[in-house]
């Protein structure tokens, strides 16, 4: 499997999904107009090759599908993401065995892990050009501006890096960057991401954070960064679970923090606690301007390492689809044996990519009690640290295709009293980029119990559903070519309806 950024152009582009311009093309809005583009019709991902005031190549869209995000991590179909996610769940909450069909799986999983270990790389292609002090120039990079009233460019697929400085464990995450000056930029983070963790630890010992941003490198890493891990694991131990070998890693010129050794661009600076910047406006994933954060911390950039030639990894944010949903769609799958080992009863569950893969969720169960639902709903928050910021949780039963929106609205329609069945929990901590809560950073959760219903939820007897009669059905199989219709190419639902596969 590819091991680099490289590795996997070359691979997409002998599958047709790679398209090189060599026309010059700016990155000022230009760069991410045309990407968008190909986007929104699944078209192939993009290599600018002759980018406007920078001497570096652009590669966007690069996750732009799903099908390409599967390839990425070494398959063919979203479907096997799920055996991966049963390898990460046994990790995730280890639990002992109890027969030795179990045993033996845990003992795959924990030779997988051992082959996962990441290396070391003494000469690695990432620093094979070294710029430190006066000669970091950030604006050589081909730094792109989305939307016209973004305040500046942004970094949006680096990989930053940095240190709990008590348990020496490292936090990988995708964080956005905004440009301050030549060797400053600001940082827009969550107060939940581990990295907010490691600064808030450095600034009790008044210490400065260091951090590395590691920039085009292979969609694995990037997967395993945003794949939700324990505290105590690292994402290259995952990165390497996913490629099925340990990730090279190389250790910084100027910081004491290790980066994967193949990345094209690697940015070595530090946090001073307190020292913040203006950050924003900047187009966010939620598909308005983020607001202006007077206090966003502030790095700075002291030296600068790349490849000979390197090519420059982004994307962008805003309303969907864009490349992050694709890649949170193909997380879906790798979530849900991770949710099932949590919760026990969730059957299948499904972040809608209209709702920004994460503000909502439809949840299916094998209800069995009355409050079932409720319970599960609640459970679903608790489960994962992202998940405490799902705004709407649908609980439905397990006969639902909770992947096809018309199921999922029939069973709403029909099943829910909305004084009984819709339950609200206030102010809780809350996404400040939701610009629909009325205070910042706190929020109300929703959840909708859309289960048949039993008693006591319900005193009245509740109907049968209309189902057609088997023996006829049957019949209708058997002579269907009769009909004329055999010629027919028919689907339950039409893919293209909805942009995303129903099964």
């Amino acid at each position: 499997m590819a091991k680099d950024l490289r590795d996997y152009l070359t691979f997409i582009e002998q599958r047709g999904q790679l398209r090189r311009i060599s026309a010059l093309v700016d990155p000022h809005l230009e760069i991410a107009e045309i990407a968008n583009r190909m986007l929104q019709q699944g078209g192939p991902a993009l290599l600018f090759e002759n980018v406007k005031g920078s001497p570096y190549p652009v590669a966007v869209n690069v996750m732009g599908t799903v099908e390409r995000v599967c390839w990425g991590l070494g398959m063919e179909n979203p479907i096997e993401l799920e055996e991966l996610g049963k390898k990460l769940a046994i990790l995730y909450q280890p639990r002992p065995p109890k027969k030795l069909s179990q045993a033996i799986e845990l003992g795959k999983v924990l030779f997988d892990v051992a082959k996962a270990k990441p290396g070391r790389d003494f000469l690695p292609s990432c620093q094979q050009v070294v710029l430190r002090d006066d000669a970091v120039d950030l604006t050589q990079l081909p730094l792109l501006q989305v939307y016209p009233g973004d305040a500046n460019k942004v970094v949006t697929m680096g990989l930053m890096i940095t240190k709990d400085c008590e348990t020496k464990i490292p936090n990988i995450g995708v964080y956005r960057l905004q440009l301050q000056s030549k060797n400053t930029m600001t940082v827009q983070w969550l107060s939940v991401r581990g990295a907010t963790r490691h600064l808030r630890k450095a600034a009790e010992r008044g210490q400065k954070l260091e951090v590395a941003v590691a920039i085009g490198v292979h969609p694995l890493v990037i997967l395993a960064a945003a794949t939700p891990l324990p505290v105590d694991l690292s994402e290259w131990l995952f990165a390497g679970l996913y490629g099925g070998s340990g990730l090279p890693l190389a250790k910084c010129k100027t910081v004491d923090l290790e980066v994967p050794a193949d990345s094209e661009f690697v940015l070595e600076g530090t946090i001073t606690p307190g020292e913040t910047g203006i950050d924003g406006p900047a187009g966010d994933h939620m598909g308005y301007y983020g607001g202006v954060n007077e206090k966003a911390p502030l790095i700075h950039f002291h030296c600068v390492t790349h490849r000979k030639d390197p090519i420059y990894l982004t994307t962008f944010s805003g309303r969907p689809p864009k490349e992050d949903a694709m890649m949170a769609i193909a997380l879906n799958r790798i979530y849900t044996p991770i949710l099932r080992q949590q919760v026990p009863e969730i059957v299948d569950f499904f972040l809608p990519m209209e709702a920004l893969s994460y503000k909502a969720a439809v949840i299916s169960i094998d209800k069995a009690y009355p409050g079932q639902a409720r319970r599960a709903a609640l459970a679903f928050w608790s489960a994962l640290p992202q998940f405490s910021y799902t705004k709407f949780v649908i609980v439905v039963d397990k006969s639902i295709n909770i992947r096809d929106p018309r199921q999922v609205v029939w069973a709403i329609s029909s099943k829910v009293d909305p004084a009984r069945d819709v339950f609200i929990l206030p102010d809780n901590p809350f996404d400040s980029l939701d610009f629909a809560t009325e205070k910042r950073g706190l929020g109300s959760k929703m959840g909708i119990d859309a289960t048949t219903k039993v008693y006591p939820e319900t005193d009245r007897p509740w109907a049968d559903m209309l189902e057609p009669d088997p023996e006829t059905a049957a019949m209708v199989d058997r002579r269907w070519a009769e009909y004329g219709l055999a010629d027919l190419q028919l689907s339950e639902v039409d893919p293209n309806l909805f942009g995303y596969d129903i099964r």
